[in-house]
C-alpha cells in the first residue's frame, strides 16, 4: 500500500524521504486471511509488489500488509492497527485525504502511492472494521486468545486524553486501548499498579478524584473509587490483593482502599507532608512514604498509628527543597526479601540503600540525572533506575535520559549505564516471563524528537523501547510510538 522509502541522511541530522515508484500487480489470488471487502483494498492497493509485501518492507517501515499476521506485527514505528480504536491506528492516517477527511487524521504522504486515493466507502470500510476488531476472515481478533494468562504491559497516557495502553508482551505492540478516568476534564492518568495475581490493574489520576480498577482479562473498567482532589501519583496493593494505597501529595493525604468493594476505608489526611513514593512490609501493616522535597523518609504502623521519621543524610528533617543539596525523595522499592529499602533521590542523582531492621541508609549509590522510577528482576538479582535528564547520553544528539544498573547482592553498579533510544526515560518494568525490560520515554520537552507522525493530540508522542534482560541490548531498533507523555508502566505477571 505506502510507497517504497529511501532515507537520506542529511548533513544536519534530518532525514527526507526520497520516493520510488512501486508496482501495482492484479488482485492477489490469497486473501491474505482479511475479510473479502478489506482484503480486496489492502491486497490489491497496499501489499502490492515493492509496498508492503514481504521484499518491498524493508524500504517502507518494515510493514507488510500481505496477511492479516503481518499487520499485526506493525512497523518500524510499532503497532498500525490496533483493534477497536480507529483514533489510535495510525494506518488510517495515511490512507485519509482532505476530501473525506472529516475530522479523522490526515497524515502525508496520502497512500497508496502511484494510485488514486481510496475513495470515501473505501477508507470507511476500514475505518469501520477497525472499529470492528479488524478481524480475521474467520471473525477473530488480535490478541484475543488466552486471556486469562496473556502477559501484558500497561502504561498510563498523561499527555492526551485520559488513556491506558497495553502491550502484548509476546509481540511487543500495543494491543488495546482503554479509555479511563471520570470526567469530560483531563485527569491525566499517572500511575498503574497490576495486583500480585496479574488479574486488575489499577490506576490513579493526577489531576482526578478517583482510583479506577481494570479487568486485566478483557482490558474492561470494573470499578472506581471516589477518593477527592489529592494530585494522585503512586499505589501499593497488599500481597493478597484485597487492600490498596495511594498517596497524593496536594492535600497530604494517604487513602486505604478496599479493592473488592472498590471503596475507601480510612484517609490518612494531615500527617504526613508532600507523600509521593510507597512501599509495604511483608504483611503491609507498616508503610514507607517519601516526602517528595527534603531530606525524609516516614515510617508509619497502621496498627499502631505510629508514625517516624527516616533521615537520608545529615541531621536536619527539612521538607524543603534546596537545589543541590536535599535527596528529594521520589519513589520507593522494597528489596525481594523485604530487607533493604532502594530510594531514588532526584535532586541529588543518588540511590539511597535503608537497611529495614535498624531504620538506617546503610548505602548511597550515584547514579544520574534526575532519578526517578525503579523496577527488579528477582531472575538477575538487579534494580534499574530510569534517570530523566542525564544529558550525555552517549547514544544520539537527538537523546536523553539513561538507566542505571545496579547487583543487589553487591550494591553496586553494573557495568556502564543503558544509553539508548530515550529521550526522558520515566515508566519501567521488567518482564520476567519474557526476559524483557521497558523503558518508556516520556518526550516532553519541547527540544524533543519530533514523531513519525501526529496522534490527534497536542505535543509530540512518547515511546517505549524494549530490552533483552540478559544482554541489556535492544531486543529491536523499534520506537514503539504512543500517544504523548507516556508516564508509568507495569507488567502483568511479575
Amino acid at each position: 500500500m505506502l510507497r517504497q522509502l529511501s532515507v537520506i541522511a542529511l548533513s544536519a541530522g534530518m532525514l527526507v524521504y526520497a520516493l520510488s515508484s512501486c508496482k501495482h500487480e492484479p488482485f492477489a489470488l490469497t486473501k491474505g486471511d482479511f475479510p473479502e471487502d478489506i482484503s480486496r483494498i489492502v491486497i490489491n492497493k497496499c501489499a502490492t509488489t515493492g509496498c508492503h509485501d514481504a521484499a518491498g518492507a524493508v524500504n517502507a517501515a518494515r510493514l507488510r500488509l500481505d496477511s492479516w499476521d503481518e499487520l499485526f506485527k506493525g512497523s518500524s514505528h510499532g503497532a498500525v492497527v490496533i483493534p477497536y480504536s480507529p483514533k489510535y491506528s495510525t494506518l488510517l492516517y495515511y490512507i485519509n485525504v482532505e476530501a473525506h477527511a472529516n475530522s479523522d487524521i490526515v497524515a502525508a504522504p496520502t497512500m497508496p502511492y502511484n494510485m488514486s486515493p481510496l475513495t470515501e466507502a473505501e477508507y470507511n470500510a476500514v475505518k469501520n472494521w477497525i472499529t470492528n476488531g479488524a478481524p480475521n476472515a474467520d471473525g477473530v481478533v488480535a490478541f484475543s486468545g488466552e486471556p486469562e494468562t496473556r502477559q501484558k504491559i500497561y502504561i498510563t497516557q498523561q499527555g492526551c486524553v485520559d488513556q491506558l495502553t497495553v502491550v502484548d508482551a509476546k509481540s511487543g505492540v500495543v494491543m488495546r486501548t482503554i479509555e479511563v478516568g471520570a470526567t469530560n476534564n483531563t485527569e491525566l492518568p499517572h500511575y498503574v499498579k497490576v495486583s500480585p495475581d496479574g488479574r486488575y490493574a489499577y490506576l490513579c489520576f493526577f489531576q482526578g478524584k478517583i482510583v479506577q480498577k481494570i479487568n486485566t482479562s478483557n482490558d474492561q473498567l470494573v470499578g472506581t473509587c471516589e477518593i477527592g482532589d489529592g494530585n494522585w501519583n503512586v499505589l501499593n496493593i497488599s500481597p493478597d490483593g484485597t487492600k490498596l494505597i495511594v498517596s497524593g501529595t496536594a492535600n497530604g493525604q494517604i487513602i486505604l482502599i478496599n479493592t473488592a468493594t472498590m471503596t475507601a476505608i480510612e484517609n490518612f489526611a494531615g500527617l504526613f507532608t508532600q507523600p509521593h513514593g510507597l512501599a509495604t512490609s511483608v504483611n503491609f501493616d507498616t508503610l514507607y512514604i517519601t516526602s517528595q522535597y527534603g531530606n525524609v523518609i516516614y515510617r508509619y504502623i497502621l496498627s499502631q498509628f505510629d508514625k517516624s521519621s527516616i533521615l537520608l543524610e545529615g541531621t536536619d528533617e527539612t521538607f524543603t527543597s534546596v537545589q543541590g543539596q536535599t535527596p528529594d525523595p521520589h519513589e520507593l522499592l522494597m528489596s525481594p526479601d523485604h530487607k533493604l529499602l532502594f530510594v531514588s533521590c532526584q535532586n541529588n542523582g543518588t540511590v539511597k540503600v535503608i537497611d529495614i531492621a535498624t531504620q538506617q541508609v546503610v548505602r548511597t549509590i550515584p547514579v544520574g540525572s534526575v532519578p526517578k522510577e525503579l523496577a527488579l528482576s528477582k531472575k538477575k538479582n538487579q534494580l534499574y533506575v530510569t534517570c530523566m535528564e542525564d544529558a550525555d547520553n552517549n547514544y544520539s544528539t537527538k537523546s536523553k535520559g539513561s538507566v542505571y544498573v545496579i547487583d543487589l547482592a553487591t550494591l553496586q553498579k553494573v557495568g556502564h549505564p543503558i544509553y539508548g533510544d530515550f529521550y526522558q526515560p520515566h515508566g519501567i518494568t521488567v518482564d520476567e516471563q519474557n526476559d524483557r525490560l521497558y523503558i518508556v520515554s516520556r518526550n516532553e520537552n519541547p527540544n524533543g524528537p519530533a514523531p513519525h507522525h501526529s496522534s490527534g493530540c497536542n505535543g509530540r508522542n512518547g515511546w517505549y523501547s524494549v530490552y533483552d534482560l540478559n544482554t541489556l541490548q535492544p531486543v529491536n531498533s523499534i520506537r514503539y510510538e504512543v500517544t504523548p507523555d507516556p508516564y508509568g508502566a507495569d507488567v502483568r505477571f511479575k
